[in-house]
């Protein structure tokens, strides 16, 4: 039955996704519907999250195409008025864009006007505001890679995770996926993870980080901004290998961060800390031998299949 229901989403955000044409319209970003939607069944696969499931999706969906039109695709100068036209947040900002990113800017807004809309029939439209907030820190960061790509400029191995763990969107999807979901969660809960609690810092290193192996060598080919491995290997002056044996350390002391926090679970409850927990678990699941999300051939494809192709037994 849970699997009818996954099927039943995953047909609707496929019609929600090709209506929009975004394939067609950005052939440079990575098409990933069904892996976006694989990564939050991840984060919550309950019957009763099914609308959490398909908003998350979505804004997901959005932020993919942004992060490629930053990474692979618009000139400096682009970026900087689309940067702008996000911190405003303004329909009226669509104006100052070159005509190709209009549709981008015009999708991300609806996607969050439709969470809105959701959130406010529920009483819970002051969520939105933490919703945006994490959204414009992320393509701030965004920005930030931008500007040392553009610049030619390797940072100091601290700044670059300091804008790294936001980058890599962990804090943006571990709030996110709080604001859409159906439970009780005061205001105090979500000023919590505004502030970057342990947990999520350690989340998001290890995304980072296992993102960082996983592509930079790819990524350095195509002129793509310093990884960890090259700022590490510049700072310290040591060899590739001895820049992930560094990485693999702070990935495993990450995850002790992790199991410390769910072990005393004082500040919130143990349901919103799962999310964060769920979401580096997906880390680990797309990013251990390879890029998941981004290689259309690797073991990901087969967990997909699994789990919403291939009959379940009884």
């Amino acid at each position: 039955m849970l699997q009818k229901l996954h099927r039943k989403e995953l047909n609707e955000l496929t019609s929600w996704w090709k209506d929009l044409d975004f394939a067609n319209k950005f052939p440079y970003a990575k098409d990933r519907l069904v892996e976006a939607y694989f990564w939050m069944v991840g984060i919550y696969f309950e019957p009763q999250y099914s609308l959490s499931r398909s908003m998350i999706t979505k804004v997901v969906k959005m932020n993919s195409i942004i992060d490629d039109t930053y990474d692979a695709y618009a000139t400096f100068d682009e970026l900087v008025l689309f940067t702008d036209a996000i911190q405003r947040w303004d329909e009226g900002a669509i104006d100052s864009l070159p005509i190709y990113l209009r549709p981008i800017y015009q999708g991300l807004l609806d996607v969050f006007n439709e969470m809105e809309e959701v959130l406010a029939k529920e009483g819970k439209a002051d969520r939105i505001y933490y919703a945006k907030k994490e959204m414009k820190k992320l393509v701030a960061a965004y920005f930030k890679e931008a500007e040392w790509l553009n610049d030619n400029y390797i940072p100091k191995c601290e700044e670059y995770m300091k804008n790294g763990v936001v980058s890599c969107t962990g804090m943006m999807y571990g709030t996110i996926s709080l604001v859409v979901m159906e439970e009780f969660i005061t205001k105090e809960t979500f000023e919590w993870l505004a502030n970057e609690p342990l947990i999520l810092r350690a989340s998001s290193t290890i995304c980072r980080l296992m993102d960082d192996i996983a592509d930079h060598e790819v990524e350095q080919q195509r002129g793509h901004v310093a990884s960890f491995v090259e700022c590490y290997m510049k700072e310290y002056g040591v060899s590739k290998q001895e820049a992930y044996v560094e990485m693999w350390k702070k990935i495993t002391n990450a995850w002790k961060d992790i199991n410390k926090e769910l072990l005393l679970p004082i500040a919130v409850p143990i349901f919103v800390l799962e999310r964060t927990l769920n979401y580096t678990r997906l880390v680990d699941t797309f990013f251990k031998d390879d890029d998941g999300y981004t290689n259309p051939k690797s073991k990901v494809k087969d967990l997909i299949a699994l789990l919403f192709v291939e009959s379940i037994d009884i």
